[in-house]
This record gives C-alpha cells, sequence and structure tokens, in this order.
C-alpha cells in the first residue's frame, strides 16, 4: 500500500480556507495526483485541508472520508504561562539543533522547551489515530513496524490530506522519527506531495520506504487567477 500526504494550499489561517493562490494549487495538486491510482481520499477535518482534497476527490468521482485526528496540532502553554519560542515546534527544534541537542533522541517530549506545551499530547492523539487507521487498512502495528494483515498482495493507493504539523507527527510515527527531528528534516510546501510504501505482502512486517518527500514542483510559478 502507498500513502500519499499532501499538505494543504496556501491558506487564510484566519477564515481556516484557501487563499486565491491556495485554490490555484489545489487545483494543480489533482491534476498531478490524477495519475497516481488513488483509490480513497482522507482528509483532515479543517476547512483548508478539505477545500484542497475536494479538488481531488472530484477529478477522481471520490468521496473524502474525515479523520478527525489529522486536525493541525497545538503547541500553546498547557497551564498559560510563556514558554520557549511560543512553543512553535519547528523553531524550537531548529534552536534544539543550533544548541547540539540530538534531535533523534526519543525523551524529547521531556526536554524543558516541549514539557509544557500542548504539544505533546497531540503528536500522541495522531500516533494513537495513525496507529488505528493504518489497521483499518490492513497494517497493523507490530513493535516498531507495521505487519501487513490484508488477504490480496495488491499494491493499493491512497491519499490523505492534512497539514505540516500533523503530516510531520503521523509520519515520524510510521517511520520511528521523533517529532522534533521530523519539523527539522521535513518542511513541507503548500500541496507537497510525500509517498510512503507500505509492504504489500500477507504476513510480513517491515519498515516502510519513502518514496518522495514534499514534492512541490506542480505549484512552481503559479499565480493567483
Amino acid at each position: 500500500m502507498r500513502i500519499l500526504f499532501v499538505r494543504h494550499g496556501e491558506p487564510d489561517y484566519a477564515h481556516d480556507c484557501l487563499t486565491p493562490l491556495g485554490r490555484v494549487q489545489a487545483k494543480a495538486a489533482a491534476l498531478r495526483l490524477k495519475d497516481e491510482g488513488i483509490e480513497a481520499i482522507y482528509t483532515s477535518p479543517m476547512g483548508r485541508a478539505v477545500e484542497t482534497a475536494r479538488e481531488t476527490a472530484d477529478l477522481l468521482g471520490l468521496e473524502p472520508v474525515t479523520l478527525d485526528f489529522m486536525h493541525e496540532i497545538h503547541w500553546s502553554s498547557v497551564d498559560g504561562e510563556p514558554i520557549f519560542l511560543g512553543g512553535h515546534p519547528w523553531n524550537i527544534a531548529d534552536a534544539l539543533a543550533n544548541e547540539g541537542w540530538d534531535l533523534t533522541r526519543t525523551d524529547w517530549a521531556s526536554h524543558p522547551y516541549y514539557s509544557r506545551s500542548r504539544v505533546v499530547t497531540e503528536v500522541e492523539k495522531v500516533s494513537a489515530g495513525v496507529d488505528g487507521w493504518l489497521a483499518s487498512l490492513g497494517y497493523v502495528r507490530d513493535g516498531a513496524y507495521y505487519r501487513c494483515v490484508r488477504e490480496d498482495d495488491e499494491q493499493h493507493t491512497v491519499a490523505l490530506f492534512s497539514h505540516g504539523g500533523s503530516s510531520s507527527a503521523a509520519m515520524g510515527r510510521i517511520l520511528n522519527l521523533p517529532f522534533p527531528y521530523m519539523c527539522a528534516f521535513l518542511h513541507l510546501p503548500f500541496t507537497g506531495v510525500t509517498a510512503i510504501r507500505f509492504d504489500r505482502h500477507p504476513g510480513v512486517a517491515r519498515l516502510p520506504v519513502l518514496e518522495l518527500a514534499g514534492d512541490g514542483r506542480h505549484i512552481q510559478g503559479l499565480t493567483a487567477e
């Protein structure tokens, strides 16, 4: 099975929708994805992701399925008191790297920069949600990997439209990479496409393959209509 992670188009965050340029990007993404053999489309419940997904869904004649756990993550203080860099996970990851802190450490949530941020529980929710979703698609978490429990060995492809933060958390769970590392490593452009492939053979558990990361070539040079 292949999962195509697609970030939403340029957003109007205040109204949780796409800007005029974002709508152009969503249409371009739909054309980019139309020949990928997508069988199902999933989306975050947030407007900017739903609007982006709709372009591809309409082109392919599919109805998107909402995954509530893939809403954009929050990173504010859990107690209302100020936290380092406002809790912004990408800026914190960069600051930690600059300080020489190992971003591959699995105990990142206990670091003082993160320990009082909502991002910790948000990432945990995404991780649990991803495991449940993959199980419904025939891939059950087995230790650090996912075991294929499908009855067929056909290659299926689905697309998931969401956000930079929730996608980073989801892919980090799938690939066993800590969230701060993903924030520093994977900067997703608007409507950028990332492809992860799972082993299709029933009974097999292996590390998924990263086929493509943050491909945004389809929006280069685009302008608002």
